[in-house]
């Protein structure tokens, strides 16, 4: 069964038993996979629900709703000031593969990238191939891209860390306690956040947390404060 292929329909495309598969659908089934009639595979709406397929006259017939049990306890958005180039692509892949719930891109001061719609829909269509991937339940959300003072002052996460390389400050690790409730992390750019960057993300109640000694890059930065999140809730509930 974990080897059958995963797609992302849209509810709309459920009608009682049968999934009306689109034409990128179709061609991904039949042409590259080469499935064929009665052939089975799984369909995922992202929002925690899968259900175990089968394919009769090019379109999809559901069979029966899978149990699935890929997810953290806990929920888990991940601020991040937009690095240059292409490294949120990398960044979007691997946090959806490590549980993230949701992306939140943020333009700091030293933000380069001014990110077009088309990149917004890029990056939900990567973060829904991670999911596809790594047998996630959800797709995560990506927000729109906002300014760094806009995220923090309208943050609502129960629990809230903002990840400085330089200073004084406790590990991520070692303030990550089992909480329940929403988490956030922020990490930075290329060349870290300003001084009044970080005293704006004190004031709105951020704990400023260490990701280690070493300078770590802007993409590099994301992946492990999601991954040190991430393996603290999944062997405390393993």
């Amino acid at each position: 069964m974990s080897q059958l292929q995963r797609i992302t329909v849209n509810p709309s495309q459920l009608q009682a038993t049968e999934i009306l598969l689109t034409p990128q659908q179709k061609h991904y089934l039949l042409r590259v996979l080469r499935l064929g009639e009665g052939d089975k595979f799984i369909a995922m709406d992202g929002k925690g629900k899968w259900w175990l397929s089968q394919l009769q006259e090019e379109q999809g017939k559901v069979l029966e709703l899978m149990e699935v049990k890929t997810e953290l306890p806990v929920s888990i958005t991940l601020m991040v000031a937009l690095p240059k180039g292409n490294g949120f692509d990398d960044v979007i892949r691997t946090c959806t593969e490590l549980g993230v719930s949701c992306f939140a891109p943020v333009l700091s001061d030293r933000t380069l990238l001014n990110p077009s719609p088309q990149k917004l829909e890029r990056w939900r269509r990567i973060a829904a191939e991670a999911a596809e991937q790594s047998e996630r339940a959800f797709v995560p959300t990506i927000l729109e891209p906002v300014a760094f003072s806009t995220a923090v002052n309208e943050c609502s996460a129960t629990h809230r860390y903002f990840c400085e390389a330089r200073g004084d400050y406790p590990h991520l690790q070692t303030v990550i306690n089992g909480f329940s409730g929403e988490i956030l992390v922020a990490t930075g750019t290329e060349g870290g956040w300003t001084d009044q960057e970080i005293a704006i993300a004190i004031a709105a109640g951020f704990q400023p947390v260490s990701l280690g000694r070493r300078i770590l890059r802007a993409v590099t930065a994301p992946i492990v404060a999601l991954s040190l999140v991430s393996a603290n809730y999944e062997v405390n509930n393993y």
